[in-house]
Protein backbone atom coordinates (compact mmCIF):
# COMPACT_ATOMS: atom_id res chain seq x y z
CA UNK A 1 0.00 0.00 0.00
CA UNK A 2 2.88 2.37 0.75
CA UNK A 3 5.02 3.63 -2.11
CA UNK A 4 7.82 5.03 0.07
CA UNK A 5 11.36 3.75 -0.39
CA UNK A 6 11.49 2.64 3.24
CA UNK A 7 8.29 1.00 4.43
CA UNK A 8 6.17 2.84 6.96
CA UNK A 9 5.90 1.36 10.44
CA UNK A 10 2.68 -0.61 10.69
CA UNK A 11 1.63 0.67 14.11
CA UNK A 12 3.10 4.18 14.32
CA UNK A 13 0.63 6.56 12.65
CA UNK A 14 3.01 9.46 13.33
CA UNK A 15 5.52 7.99 10.87
CA UNK A 16 3.01 7.22 8.11
CA UNK A 17 1.75 9.69 5.51
CA UNK A 18 -1.81 10.57 4.56
CA UNK A 19 -2.79 9.03 1.22
CA UNK A 20 -6.50 9.94 1.30
CA UNK A 21 -7.84 12.87 3.32
CA UNK A 22 -11.53 13.20 4.17
CA UNK A 23 -11.73 16.19 6.56
CA UNK A 24 -15.43 16.66 5.83
CA UNK A 25 -16.01 13.17 7.26
CA UNK A 26 -13.39 13.43 10.01
CA UNK A 27 -10.89 10.75 8.97
CA UNK A 28 -7.70 10.12 6.98
CA UNK A 29 -6.27 6.97 5.42
CA UNK A 30 -2.55 6.51 6.07
CA UNK A 31 -0.10 4.76 3.76
CA UNK A 32 0.32 1.92 6.28
CA UNK A 33 -3.40 1.10 5.95
CA UNK A 34 -4.50 2.68 9.24
CA UNK A 35 -7.46 5.03 9.45
CA UNK A 36 -7.11 7.90 11.91
CA UNK A 37 -10.07 9.95 13.09
CA UNK A 38 -10.24 13.61 14.08
CA UNK A 39 -11.08 12.60 17.66
CA UNK A 40 -7.64 10.83 17.78
CA UNK A 41 -9.11 7.32 17.56
CA UNK A 42 -7.61 4.82 15.13
CA UNK A 43 -8.62 1.73 13.19
CA UNK A 44 -5.57 -0.34 12.33
CA UNK A 45 -5.20 -2.63 9.29
CA UNK A 46 -5.35 -5.74 11.50
CA UNK A 47 -8.80 -4.65 12.75
CA UNK A 48 -7.63 -3.50 16.17
CA UNK A 49 -9.02 -0.25 17.56
CA UNK A 50 -7.24 2.52 19.45
CA UNK A 51 -9.64 4.52 21.59
CA UNK A 52 -9.62 8.32 21.32
CA UNK A 53 -7.23 10.17 23.62
CA UNK A 54 -9.57 12.64 25.19
CA UNK A 55 -8.41 15.69 27.14
CA UNK A 56 -11.06 17.05 29.47
CA UNK A 57 -11.57 20.75 30.14
CA UNK A 58 -10.43 20.34 33.75
CA UNK A 59 -7.07 19.13 32.50
CA UNK A 60 -6.69 22.15 30.25
CA UNK A 61 -7.45 24.71 32.95
CA UNK A 62 -4.44 26.64 34.21
CA UNK A 63 -4.38 27.34 37.94
CA UNK A 64 -3.77 31.00 38.68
Amino acid sequence: MCSHQSSCPSVDPGAAHIVAAHPEQGWNLLCNGAIVFDDTGELRPDGSVVAPHRVYAEQLAIAA
